[in-house]
């Protein structure tokens, strides 16, 4: 398990305005060394953020930075504490260096997940390079432009009786219920989405993970907000899990949007 694999742990686009786009799911990647510990279901990848890089390919252009994990969230999770500790207590939910998917299932074979000193080796390589861009282009904004807006961007399947009953609302907006972004720059982002046609709720079963939770700090000019989509509205959620071009096109104008709401909130503001 020692012998690390040539395909860097993210890549990275610098933009104009106050806004970094994180993406920290879409990755694929999963080392060659690493396979045959994994399950057939754990290399279908199922719970992968699915062509999230597609849908916001706008937003580079829009003027936002943008980075994209490049490895698979079954290698280790980008937006789980490095201490493991859950966000969500009492729930169901999986872990840094998950052991199973989201519907239970095993992604390893018994006896070959990863132990202490694999963990180790995973936050070093993959989970602590993500996060040193992360925290540097961060502060890189809030020194240039006085402020900044950190949108971590996710998607899931709509229906995941294991972590929620019935269907998910469309778009889940999280701020851990408020304090990682200012309510007045939340507002205007809540606004559009309640009056985009597609169901959504603030800080409902979704309120953000590590990456908003630890990151997002108003009194210090930085608002994190989590977006949760559901992956119906732009993609089938089953194997091969195809992009839906017509889909996504609708959806691309109220994403948009939602980001220049936060945007002109975030210019209006000392912080």
């Amino acid at each position: 398990m020692s012998t690390p694999d040539a395909v860097p742990p993210f890549h990275f686009q610098q933009g104009t305005r106050p806004l970094l786009l994180s993406i920290p799911h879409v990755g694929t990647h999963i080392p060659e060394n690493l396979r045959g510990d994994y399950t057939a279901v754990a290399l279908q990848r199922a719970d992968t953020d699915w062509h999230l890089d597609q849908l916001y390919a706008f937003a580079h252009q829009f003027g936002a930075s943008v980075l994209r994990a490049t490895h698979s969230r079954s290698v280790i999770d980008l937006n789980r504490p490095p201490d493991d500790q859950s966000l969500y207590p009492g729930r169901i939910t999986t872990g840094l260096c998950p052991t199973e998917t989201f519907r239970g299932e095993a992604l390893y074979h018994p006896g070959r997940a990863p132990d202490a000193t694999e963990t180790a080796r995973r936050l070093a390589l993959y989970w602590r390079p993500y996060h040193d861009a992360l925290a540097a282009e961060l502060e890189r904004l809030r020194s240039s432009h006085g402020r900044a807006l950190l949108w971590d961007a996710h998607s899931i399947a709509s229906q995941l009786p294991r972590l929620f009953e019935g269907k998910l609302p469309d778009l889940n907006l999280g701020t851990a219920d408020g304090a990682s972004c200012a309510t007045e720059v939340l507002a205007p982002v809540a606004a559009v989405a309640q009056a985009s046609g597609f169901s959504a709720v603030v800080n409902g079963r979704f309120k953000g993970g590590h990456i908003t939770r630890h990151y997002g700090n108003p009194a210090q000019g930085v608002h994190a907000i989590q977006l949760e989509l559901c992956q119906s509205l732009y993609m089938n959620e089953g194997t091969p899990f195809d992009y839906w071009p017509e889909r996504a096109e609708r959806l691309q104008p109220t994403l948009a949007a939602m980001l220049g709401a936060a945007c002109n909130a975030l210019s209006a503001r000392a912080t």
